[in-house]
Order: structure tokens, then sequence, then C-alpha cells
């Protein structure tokens, strides 16, 4: 199980954007340069952070999600029927009990969804291109279209029955994924924050609220994942991401994972699992006890959102608590999160990222003896 993915030392996906890029954004969004001359700024970006993450030691690679805004909307707004409708007004929170005002887009479900033409797969073969170790796509988990805006964002008059909603939606991923699996992607990633914010009391009563019910939506979301995962093929890995918000250092939602565990680790078929474990919102590792045989948990135990560096020995404490719940071959070790789930990043360096990284191998290699 080591020499595959997810691996002993792995990490969520995205890496603060270098200013040259951020230059460039700022450009193209001026109308100084166009998508060509901005992709080849990308290209340049991509082959860096690949270099970056090969010299540390990493197997699975990615592209640092250099060629998004935000870690969903660029993907998402791309399927036929799902459009931008606005902005909402969100509150996150930051460590020392600050708040940060968030206006994060909005997606509406305004027709029939289907898949309009391939999303990700030319960025993969670039990034295939340039990596000689294993190269991983990250999307956002269908369940992004339903849970955030309910019954209200998706359009009554495309979809009267919400059962046809996700079979289409299922159906265009399935498509994505194909196309992924053709272009010889092995390890693919969804990022999903409702699981997550299911485990927190006020995001249950906000799901409520817009006339759903928390205590259903787990197992909803789980025939969901798996109807847009089942037929990619054998050798292809599946991990989820459960993320509980982040955006420059702050959150959106707090709770353990007892809430959706059962479900999260026995009804949904994937082969790993990317857990926030790096502080006390995240809960206890008591739900691990629900992980079977045969998948792989990979702790999140270093914060991306802080600068502070956690220490070896802290790390591998947490590590030693965790397997009084699951057996320790089965666990992997990453940080918590993307260091920039969207554009914008976290408040942190970039050494203090390259330090990060460097823990995460160094303890992996020091508890399972590679990475």
């Amino acid at each position: 199980m080591s020499n595959k993915p997810p691996f002993r030392a792995d990490h969520v996906g995205s890496f603060l954007r270098p200013k040259a890029l951020l230059d460039a954004r700022e450009s193209f969004r001026a109308g100084m340069i166009d998508a060509a001359a901005l992709r080849l700024v990308e290209d340049e970006a991509i082959r860096g952070v690949v270099a970056f993450q090969e010299e540390l030691g990493l197997q699975g690679i990615t592209d640092g999600e250099f060629r998004r805004t935000f870690f969903h909307t660029d993907f998402l707004t791309q399927l036929n029927g799902v459009e931008f409708t606005g902005i909402s007004q969100v509150k996150f929170h930051q460590h020392g009990g600050k708040e940060l005002d968030y206006a994060p887009p909005v997606m509406t479900v305004t027709g029939k969804v289907s898949h309009a033409h391939d999303i990700q797969r030319a960025d993969f073969e670039f990034l295939q291109s340039v990596t000689t170790r294993t190269p991983k796509v990250t999307i956002p988990s269908p369940t992004m279209l339903h849970f955030r805006g309910g019954r209200d964002a998706i359009s009554a008059e495309a979809y009267p029955d919400l059962d046809q909603f996700y079979a289409d939606v299922a159906a265009a991923y399935r498509t994505e994924i194909k196309s992924l699996a053709d272009a010889g992607c092995r390890y693919l990633q969804l990022d999903d924050t409702n699981l997550a914010y299911l485990c927190d009391d006020v995001q249950r009563e906000s799901a409520r609220k817009r006339g759903m019910d928390p205590d259903d939506l787990p197992r909803l979301y789980a025939r969901l994942i798996n109807e847009s995962i089942k037929d990619r093929p054998a050798d292809m890995i599946a991990c989820v991401h459960l993320c509980r918000g982040n955006f420059r250092s702050s959150w959106a939602a707090e709770g353990g994972y007892e809430p959706v565990a059962e479900v999260l680790f026995n009804e949904l078929a994937v082969d790993g699992y990317f857990l926030e474990y790096d502080d006390p919102r995240s809960g206890d590792f008591a739900p691990l006890r629900h992980v079977p045989h045969g998948k792989r948990v990979v702790l999140g135990l270093v914060t991306t959102k802080l600068g502070d560096m956690e220490t070896a020995d802290d790390v591998k404490r947490r590590i030693d608590e965790a397997a009084q719940f699951m057996p320790l071959d089965q666990m992997a070790l990453s940080p918590q999160c993307g260091f920039s789930s969207t554009v914008h990043g976290n408040d942190i360096e970039v050494s203090q990222q390259a330090d990060k990284m460097r823990l995460v191998i160094d303890v992996a290699r020091d508890v399972w003896g590679d990475i």
C-alpha cells in the first residue's frame, strides 16, 4: 500500500502563487495580455512548483492549482447549466477569535447539467509532461453544486425532480473522469467542504433553513460521489479531501467528524481520505474507529493557516494518538489543507510553506520508513 497513492507524505494540492503569476493574472484582467500569454506564464510557474515538489522528495505532484482563481468555481462553471449569479457574504473565522468578511461567488444551476468539454485534460497533460513522479488532479466534489444553495439554487423548470439533477451531475463527472483516465490520470482527488460542514452545528442548522435534513445528506452525498466515480479504471486511485473552509488563513466550519464518520468511511467508495486535524476545531480521533481495512487516512496534522512551525515530536505524538483508533499502516501524513485554495493564498511565507512540507516528509520517513 505504501508505493501507491495516497503516499505516506502527501499534500492536498494548492501552493502559494508566485508574484509573476499574480502579476500576469492582473494584466489579463486589465486586458493587457490575452489568455494564451497568461497560459505561458502559468506553464512556467507550474514547472517551478513541480521542481519544488520533486526536490522535496514528494511522490504525488500537482500543478499547485496555479490555473485557478477558486478551487471549485473554475471547474464547475465549465459544466453546461451552471452559472455565476453573484456573491454571498460569509463570516470566516481566524485564530485569535477574529472574523474575516468573505464574499465567495455563488453558483446556480440554471439549466440541465451536462459535460460541455474536457475541463482538466489539457492541464493534466501539461503536468504529466513536466514531472517524472505521479501527477495528481484535484477537482471539486459534485456535492458543491447542491449544499450551498439547496433546492432554491437549482432550476425547478430544468429539474422538477432532484433525482434527475443528481443523475446528470454524476454523468457529467463520469465523462470528465473518463477524459482524464484516457489521458493517463491515475490519481484523482475530490475536494469536498460539505461533508465537513455537516460536522458543524451552525452549518447543520443553516442546511435545515435551506430545506435539507443534515442527517440525510451524508448518505445522499456518498451516493452522488459514488455514482460520479464508479466508472473510473480499476487502477485509478480516488481520494476525498474534507475541508472546513480555507480562505486567507480563515475557516467557515468547526466540529469533529462523528456526525458523518460511519457513512464517510464505509459507504463512500474512495480509496483514501485527506482529513483536517491541525487544531481542536476538527475534533478528536475517535471517528477513525470506523475506517475499514484497505483504506488510507492522510492525517492533516500540519497547518497551512499559520506560519508557526509544529515540531516533529508533536506531530509524532498526534500520530500515536490516532493509532489508538486505526492501524498505523493505514495512515499517512500531509498538511491539513492547501496553502492557497483561492488565488489569494493563506497568510504564510513561501519559506514557511517549504518548511512545513519538509516537516511532513521527515516525519513520514521516521514513522513509516518511506514516503
